[in-house]
């Protein structure tokens, strides 16, 4: 884990955290990566609404790394002036596609959460797996 605030010249006050947090892809780290965030969230001053809408879309993220990764997930976070840049990878081999043949109540919401509380969202393939980036404006 790594969290490098770098300082505005106006006031001295950190404008930018970056932090970086990787572990292997099991369902038992996501609860790490929640509370990871809310706590990280919390000493960068994210106003608490903002807070819970980033830590429950990391949530979801960090849980679909876990379920279609093979060996580890990335979260990494940045703020900066106002805006929460969110990006979870993992070594999975696809953007996973929600299957129509697949009960809309038990899978497919994830997503949904997350495209509702982000202002955007990005899903890619990588050479080494997927990536899933989301921004969300945490100013108030």
């Amino acid at each position: 884990m790594t969290d490098s605030p770098r300082t505005s010249p106006q006031l001295g006050r950190p404008r930018r955290h970056e932090a970086l947090l990787t572990l292997p892809a099991q369902e038992a780290h996501v609860c790490a990566v929640r509370h990871f965030t809310a706590d990280l969230l919390e000493a960068w001053q994210v106003p608490v609404s903002k807070r819970d809408s980033a830590v429950l879309i990391i949530d979801e993220l960090a849980a679909n790394a876990a379920q279609y990764g093979r060996e580890h997930m990335t979260l990494r976070l940045v703020l900066d002036d106002g805006t929460l840049h969110i990006v979870v990878t993992d070594s999975g081999r696809a953007v996973e596609r929600h299957r129509p043949d697949m009960a809309s109540d038990e899978h497919g919401r994830g997503t949904g959460i997350v495209q509702y509380l982000a202002q955007s969202t990005e899903a890619r393939q990588t050479r080494s797996g997927r990536e899933v980036r989301a921004r969300l404006r945490c100013s108030p």
